[in-house]
């Protein structure tokens, strides 16, 4: 039964659809920009989760350095001024200037606004392979980076006490395929990982941990400046790392990666870094789009709707440092565009002055696990403990809260074996490749959002027993 959501006051309503990066800066921006003025903003934020996950650590949780809550930022407890509506969006209607949305038990509710900030985000990026949908797994939510962790060490373990050689090295083999941002991390962090697990099955002699991070372009992180990439190259490859440039994956089965090169890697292990696409959200508005993305103006107004602002992996914004072009889809540029888009929504109901989106490079960091990092902080090339010391102290920075905790978890994996149990919570049904919500685990009897013109899947009959538990990626395994 579908309710509507009505204002109960005057004030004027901005529903802000997702709080990543862009939304949750934008609901801060525009709470900051209203306070204290004269006829406060009723601000809403829809979002699937009460928290902000701050993705750039996420391979850390996954590697057990961080505790998953440390990576996520309470909603109502840093943004006290606004609204939270656990649900997530499934259609706009424009001209009724209302948002649709199904709540996290399947009630279905009404939004209704004068302005609307869409801050949807990105979901996985699926290439037409035969079988990776049914046998890999992302690395754009907090469940998947728990399913991961626990996938990994199981199969360690199972690997210690397996007979089969063969079985047991394939146990041991761990695919990523994507060596940008995210896959490069998830190597790194993800061998090191592995090393100190088989460190403590001493009865087991020969096992060692075999990761292969592979990729069509020709070098790692090829978005980045190729001195981080040959940083991050050589760390890879000194910790035993397999890197596989300029190659594809051209079947995944349940007992292995096919590749281009007519190779066949044995794993049980496949995990999809090759990147994200823009929510399929605004795909259905009809609005001008730019590859998935909607087109807006400098100001982040949608351009024959100046009700609508988008950001982040959702919009695609002019780049005016580079005419022609269009910023790319990082988290830099996404909270800088929130921040902009509240105070421009602001600017629209009167509160300050609408002002363009324009950027500066502030460089990048990639964190290599332990002391090691790739950074270039105001284009200035760092490595070794010199960058892991800048990139750390960069999230930091940047995190807007758990900051205590976060660097009380560094000191404590500096100095204690890191706890290589399996927990359990989150099973390989319930983080399927291709979903529409990666921030969100699939519950029994609770279908995930679907994407654009398509049914929702159904969730398994049985929960409790994954299908066909047999000896593939997908086997309670592996983005």
């Amino acid at each position: 039964m579908s309710r509507p959501m009505r204002r109960g006051t005057n004030r004027p309503r901005v529903v802000i659809v997702g709080a990543g990066f862009a939304g949750y800066r934008a609901a801060q921006a525009l709470s900051r920009s209203a306070r204290g003025k004269a006829g406060p903003l009723d601000i809403v934020l829809l979002n699937p989760t009460d928290y902000f996950l701050y993705l750039p650590l996420l391979p850390q949780v996954a590697a057990g350095v961080l505790e998953p809550r440390r990576v996520t930022v309470s909603l109502t407890g840093t943004l006290p001024r606004v609204r939270l509506v656990l649900g997530e969006a499934d259609g706009i209607d424009l001209d009724a200037r209302t948002v649709r949305y199904t709540g996290p038990e399947g009630d279905e509710g009404t939004l209704s606004y004068d302005r609307l900030v869409l801050a949807a985000g990105s979901v996985n990026k699926l290439l037409p392979v035969p079988g990776v949908t049914e046998h890999a797994h992302g690395f754009r939510g907090l469940p998947e980076a728990l399913y991961l962790r626990d996938h990994v060490t199981r199969q360690v373990e199972l690997a210690s006490a397996e007979d089969d050689p063969a079985i047991s090295a394939a146990r041991c083999t761990f695919v990523v395929v994507g060596a940008g941002y995210t896959g490069t991390e998830v190597a790194a962090h993800g061998q090191l990982f592995t090393d100190a697990l088989v460190r403590r099955q001493p009865h087991r002699t020969g096992l060692w941990p075999r990761w292969t991070l592979i990729d069509i372009a020709p070098r790692v992180l090829p978005e980045m400046d190729e001195r981080l990439s040959r940083t991050a190259d050589r760390v890879l490859r000194q910790r035993g790392v397999e890197i596989r440039t300029g190659t594809s994956v051209k079947e995944v089965t349940r007992h292995g990666v096919l590749l281009s090169d007519g190779d066949f890697l044995s794993t049980r292990t496949l995990v999809w870094c090759v990147g994200v696409r823009p929510d399929p959200l605004a795909a259905g508005l009809g609005l001008a789009m730019e590859q998935g993305r909607l087109l807006v103006e400098p100001t982040l107004q949608v351009p024959g709707r100046p009700e609508v602002f988008a950001c982040g992996d959702a919009a695609a914004v002019p780049d005016l440092e580079k005419p022609g072009r269009y910023t790319p889809m990082t988290a830099q540029h996404a909270w800088r565009q929130g921040k902009a888009a509240g105070r421009n929504v602001a600017a629209s109901l009167g509160i300050g002055e609408p002002r363009a989106y324009r950027h500066r490079d502030l460089g990048f960091v990639v964190d290599l696990g332990g002391v090691k990092a790739a950074a270039n902080p105001l284009g200035v090339p760092l490595s070794g403990p010199a960058a892991g010391a800048v990139t750390r102290g960069y999230h930091l920075a940047a995190m807007p809260g758990n900051r205590v905790r976060v660097a009380a978890d560094w000191l404590l994996d500096a100095v204690l074996p890191r706890q290589g149990v399996q927990l359990g919570l989150v099973r390989s049904w319930s983080v399927p490749l291709d979903t529409a919500s990666p921030e969100v685990a699939r519950v029994p009897g609770r279908p995930e959002r679907p994407k654009t013109g398509e049914p929702a899947p159904e969730a398994p009959a049985r929960p409790d027993k994954p299908a066909d538990p047999g000896p593939g990626p997908s086997v309670e395994g592996t983005t």
